[in-house]
């Protein structure tokens, strides 16, 4: 693997991972007072361009983490702007249950 590819590689991976943590404490702890509906909205739209853009040059390397990203930034948008009651169902369906 040449440089380019592994700091592209690498680049992939910090960014599609980056939104799991906070989907995952929004699904701990079913609050998502601090997250900016605004900024989220942003994301979600860049992603979904991305993919697109992606997806017209045939490129999966761009289609595969952009659309990964979009999934996750868009679970976390969805969340923010569910009521109370429905997040905490979506949350709790998606907690590991206890042992």
């Amino acid at each position: 693997m040449d440089l380019v590819t592994g700091i592209g590689s690498l680049a992939a991976v910090a960014s599609t991972t980056s939104f799991a943590p906070q989907a995952w404490k929004i699904i701990r702890s079913r609050r998502t007072r601090d997250v900016s509906a605004g900024m989220y909205a942003l994301t979600v739209c860049g992603f979904a361009l991305w993919t697109a853009y992606g997806a017209l040059l045939v490129q999966w390397p761009l289609i595969a983490t952009n659309a990964i990203c979009l999934a996750l930034s868009g679970f976390i948008l969805t969340m923010k702007l569910l009521p109370r009651r429905k997040r905490e169902a979506v949350a709790e369906s998606l907690t590991p249950p206890a042992r």
